[in-house]
């Protein structure tokens, strides 16, 4: 792809998402969110190979689908209340609709079945815009809304926190992986939104960080699949030690950072009177934490295969910018600590 054209595509990606978040008018969110859509669909069918054609095809009829189901949903709403700003939605009907269409876009259990599917058509990089940016504007939409009975708030996230766990369990390709992955941890964004929205936007920053590392960890290699995962010492050889570490924050398992959004979950659905819920989704995350673990352990603990013949990668200079890396890794490591400031800070 041309460079001009692929730098005007990253921009209508952030010109659609601003849209979104400048918008009090349902008509014009609506606008950005598909903005967004159009601009990276050329970013997923740019390797011309039919997976990614395929993976792009079935992205464009969801993603039609749910645009239509939100549009439908807001013209209603302005029929019913008189009025299209995105704050007043009272009717139920209409509310439920729309949070449906938007949790179809993000890709939240019960209508997440092409999200892995996707996933496994794109490389690396698409599949991180897919995982993080195009989720902000729907989840923006999410929280404007915030409808009276939080009851479909907690479906939706208990749901997807177990789907999400489940559905990694058998995987080999990691981008599929990493696609239930998203889907858990979108699970407990929203289960929380309802009750804190400052905490749910913790949870988001915390979740595109170690997102973020880990694909870059996994571009830097060039890994697809958990059985590539052995060769990483040849390559990057710290990698053999952060990638892991990145993985088990992304479980949640402390002192990492990933167990500070869970603990504080956990702790605001306990003082909402929720007990057997934090429980729930407490053992549900389990699951996740299996596949994070099988893959810390494919990296680390098998057999290493024999050393390869001339130059080993790692002794050559690198060709990408491992800044970025490196600073994500370590705040996906290492900020546990600062959860009292943190606390001190966001009014929960």
């Amino acid at each position: 792809m041309a460079p001009p054209i692929y730098s005007a595509l990253i921009i209508s990606l952030g010109l659609g998402t601003t849209m979104t978040f400048a918008s009090t008018h349902w008509y014009l969110a609506w606008m950005g969110i598909e903005i967004n859509t159009l601009a990276i669909i050329p970013l997923m069918a740019q390797n011309h190979i039919p997976r990614a054609i395929e993976a792009t095809t079935k992205y464009f009829f969801v993603q039609a689908t749910a645009s239509a189901t939100l549009l439908f949903a807001s013209i209603s709403n302005a029929f019913l209340t008189g009025q299209w700003d995105i704050t007043h939605t009272p009717y139920t009907l209409t509310s439920t609709l729309i949070t449906l269409a938007l949790a179809m876009k993000i890709g939240l259990a019960p209508l997440h079945s092409w999200m892995p599917e996707v996933m496994q058509g794109l490389n690396l990089l698409t599949g991180l815009i897919l995982s993080t940016w195009q989720k902000l504007a729907p989840l923006y939409l999410i929280y404007q809304i915030q409808p009276n009975n939080p009851n479909i708030f907690i479906a939706l996230g208990f749901l997807s926190i177990i789907v999400g766990g489940w559905g990694g369990f058998n995987q080999v390709q990691l981008r599929k992986i990493l696609a239930y992955s998203s889907i858990a941890h979108l699970g407990w964004m929203i289960l929380i939104l309802s009750f804190s929205p400052p905490l749910a936007l913790l949870t988001i920053i915390i979740y595109i960080l170690m997102t973020f590392s880990l694909f870059s960890s996994f571009m830097l290699t060039r890994t697809t699949h958990i059985n590539s995962l052995s060769t990483t010492w040849a390559k990057i050889p710290i990698l053999t030690i952060s990638t892991p570490l990145i993985l088990l924050s992304l479980g949640g398992l402390p002192p990492l950072t990933g167990f500070m959004p869970k603990w504080m979950i956990l702790q605001e659905l306990t003082k909402q009177s929720l007990c057997p819920l934090a429980t729930m989704a407490a053992l549900s995350s389990l699951f996740s934490l299996y596949f994070y673990l099988r893959l810390s352990y494919a990296m680390t603990l098998t057999m290493p295969p024999n050393n390869p013949a001339g130059t080993l990668p790692w002794r050559l200079n690198p060709r990408h910018n491992t800044l970025p890396l490196a600073l994500t890794t370590t705040s996906t490591i290492c900020l546990l600590p600062m959860t009292p400031a943190i606390m001190s800070l966001m009014p929960f």
